[in-house]
């Protein structure tokens, strides 16, 4: 069994700490990187995490994912609420898959609150901010521990 987890981050992602910061705070994707990475170490597992403002670098990642991770962890960003392709992909990933919002996408505008991605995802967070990442980490192990 791989203990590879894929983090998968979709548009826009790459500014955090510069976006919006009273949604999504002031926490950069480097550092959010490094701490899943120590997360998962602490845990005995690796992290491959990506980012990308393209949507097919993404669904490219989770084809490769197929083959290598043991499971994913997106956040699709965007692509949540328009990506049926994204959703087609992540459909066709046998392993656990969490969806992870930073923001509670539901408390939002009506137009973040219906993501496509739940349909194929084990399991959903939202809301719990860049924490939301390691918290993402651990309840990824457990999942695939108990599989």
């Amino acid at each position: 069994m791989s203990n590879l987890i894929f983090v998968l981050n979709g548009p826009n992602l790459n500014l955090l700490g510069q976006r919006e910061p009273a949604i999504y705070g002031t926490t950069t994707l480097d550092a959010i990187r490094e701490r899943c990475i120590e997360k998962a170490a602490s845990l005995g597992f690796e992290v491959d995490f990506r980012q990308s403002n393209y949507e097919g670098a993404l669904i490219e990642s989770v084809h490769e994912a197929r083959l290598a991770a043991c499971g994913i962890i997106i956040n699709p960003a965007g692509y949540s609420f328009t990506s049926v392709a994204l959703l087609d992909a992540l459909k066709m990933f046998d392993g656990p898959k969490i969806e992870l919002h930073i923001s509670n996408i539901h408390a939002r505008e009506s137009i973040y609150q219906h993501s496509l991605m739940s349909r194929t995802a084990t399991g959903v967070m939202a809301g719990f901010g860049a924490a939301g990442y390691g918290l993402a980490i651990e309840a990824m192990v457990r999942l695939v521990k108990r599989s």
